[in-house]
């Protein structure tokens, strides 16, 4: 395997193991989004824009939910 697949690899592993985990901390909410962004950086390397663009996608969605479970916590912290 050359090093681009390997890449990838990592990239959807660390992806399935953050989402798998992502109830037990905001902040492998925050890796899933950072892993769907490598994700997608490998889908546009790879020449798979379709696969890059979704994975853009999924991260900015990631961010919004982390952003939101970070809020909410923080809100329950202060009552």
């Amino acid at each position: 395997m050359d090093a681009l697949t390997w890449f990838g690899l990592f990239a959807v592993s660390a992806m399935l193991l953050t989402y798998a985990l992502e109830e037990r901390s905001q902040w492998l909410v925050l890796g899933f989004a950072a892993a769907c962004a490598l994700g997608s950086v490998y889908g546009f390397l790879q020449g798979a824009w379709p696969f890059g663009l979704v994975e853009a996608v999924w991260a900015v969605v990631a961010l919004g939910r982390w952003r939101r479970r970070v809020s909410q916590d923080c809100g329950e912290a202060l009552k």
